[in-house]
């Protein structure tokens, strides 16, 4: 059934320029173009609209939670090739065949919403934020002034400060960006704009060699970061892990002393809550101890592990977390907010964001305009055009209330409590060791191998054995 019943023509329903021209008596050309005239065949773009998103609603979101549904149609890439009709052409193609390419694209894409559907760090659908993600996409906002997106702006404000509470900090600042490894970017440039303020004008040429200390176990993005930032790798110093994946204070400061000793100039320390792999949880208060007597920033990655602060029975896992300096936490992953939704937050509430990123283009961010311009957050940002990622959170916060999402982090550690009693129930399984968060580190144990000894051949065996699942799809 159509939205609009008195439109009806056919979805690739073209409009004769020269019709259009002959119903015009002011057409107004340039270079043969007429300006005056639509660009498009509004009508049948919205029936396209009508038809794609009933697509989307029955292959996509009712097929989400369906068993019996594959999670991916899956076939190798030179194959997917010739399945799909990728080339480019000069002319445009009929409304009827783009939606027999949408509904390809559906049949041979991962369905993450599927309940057999396995990621490391996310999954599962969230309807609010899915409809959140549907208006933006529709709305299609920058967020950078107030006077394009005065709503967009107001809600990701709320957001922040709602976030800066469970932080536990008083105040704050902060911005959503396009994922956790550049919200770890943003704390290396911040915390070495802090240190030496003069290199937003004078480069890097007069500086010190700077020494960041992160842990072994950390996101590889901060060796990215460092690399990026003109650091350079070799001075990223992975400090050691003890056998759960924390970072070892001990060998931190004496890693940090040891660069001292060398002339160099420490300014930075990546603490990690919530490893990718063991999911485990750097001791910050110790961290921060040793940051405040060497003067060093306390950055903590808690882009996976920043959601247990919404529940009052695992928060204590993020114990010392309001002693940092900054933050990263990605409510798109166990808060199931929609891939990207990413926050970078400063205890600093001096506008050092703006201070340390801010080109002051006059042409976008005028000081003298009809409202309060402090909501023109856009000069606190590396990007100009953003997206209003703030949105999707705060629908689902809106709809769930801080206790849904509580119940979110406490259901997820509580399955991976049960999967852990299941695994040491099972023949062939052995648990790494008792999870601290959600990751489950297991290994399963063919039955050729279950009947030898642990040794270098018994584990070079398992590696191959687990290298060649690996590889397997999982379908």
């Amino acid at each position: 059934m159509s939205c609009h019943p008195d439109r009806e023509r056919p979805l690739d329903g073209d409009i004769d320029p020269q019709e259009m021209v002959s119903s015009r008596k002011n057409t107004v050309f340039v270079d043969g173009v007429i300006l005056n005239g639509p660009t498009t065949d509004a009508r049948a773009g919205e029936k396209f609209v009508e038809e794609a998103c009933r697509l989307i609603m029955e292959e996509v979101v009712l097929k989400a939670t369906d068993i019996n549904e594959k999670v991916c149609e899956w076939r190798p890439p030179e194959q997917l090739k010739q399945l799909l009709d990728l080339e480019l052409r000069d002319t445009g193609e009929p409304h009827q065949r783009l939606l027999e390419l949408c509904q390809d694209v559906i049949r041979y894409s991962v369905k993450t919403n599927h309940p057999r559907f396995f990621n490391q760090l996310y999954a599962g659908l969230d309807y609010y934020s899915l409809v959140a993600r549907f208006m933006t996409e529709a709305l299609n906002p920058s967020v950078y002034t107030y006077e394009v997106s005065p709503v967009f702006l107001l809600v990701e404000e709320a957001v922040l400060k709602k976030m800066i509470e469970f932080i536990g900090w008083k105040e704050g600042d902060g911005i959503f960006n396009p994922g956790g490894s550049v919200s770890n970017m943003y704390a290396m440039n911040l915390a070495r704009y802090k240190y030496c303020p003069d290199i937003k004008e004078k480069g890097l040429s007069g500086l010190p060699r700077l020494i960041l200390f992160t842990s072994a176990e950390c996101h590889y993005s901060m060796k990215k970061a460092a690399s990026f930032l003109g650091i350079g790798t070799e001075n990223a110093c992975f400090v050691e892990t003890d056998g759960r994946g924390k970072m070892i204070p001990e060998e931190l400061e004496r890693q940090v002393w040891q660069a001292k000793k060398e002339g160099a100039a420490p300014f930075l320390v990546c603490a990690t809550s919530g490893t990718t792999v063991l999911g485990a949880f750097d001791p910050l208060d110790e961290i921060a101890d040793i940051c405040e007597r060497h003067g060093l920033w306390l950055h903590v990655d808690a882009s996976w592990g920043g959601s247990a602060l919404m529940s009052r029975k695992h928060r204590k896992l993020l114990h010392g977390i309001h002693r940092a300096d900054s933050v990263a936490w990605n409510p798109h992953k166990m808060l199931m907010a929609g891939i990207q939704c990413c926050a970078f937050l400063v205890k600093d509430k001096s506008d050092l964001l703006k201070k340390c990123y801010s080109a002051k283009a006059s042409y976008l961010f005028q000081q003298d305009k009809f409202y309060d311009v402090s909501y023109d957050t856009g000069d606190k940002s590396i990007q100009c055009s953003r997206r209003p990622d703030a949105f999707k959170f705060w629908m689902t916060w809106k709809a769930l209330g801080t206790l849904g999402l509580e119940e979110k982090v406490n259901r997820a550690l509580a399955l991976s409590r049960y999967l852990v009693e299941e695994i040491k129930k099972r023949e062939g399984f052995k648990l790494l060791m008792e999870p601290e968060y959600a990751n489950v580190c297991f290994w399963y144990i063919p039955p050729s191998l279950r009947e030898m000894e642990e040794g270098p051949e018994f584990w070079a065996k398992l590696h191959l054995v687990e290298d060649i699942n690996c590889m397997m799809p999982r379908l």
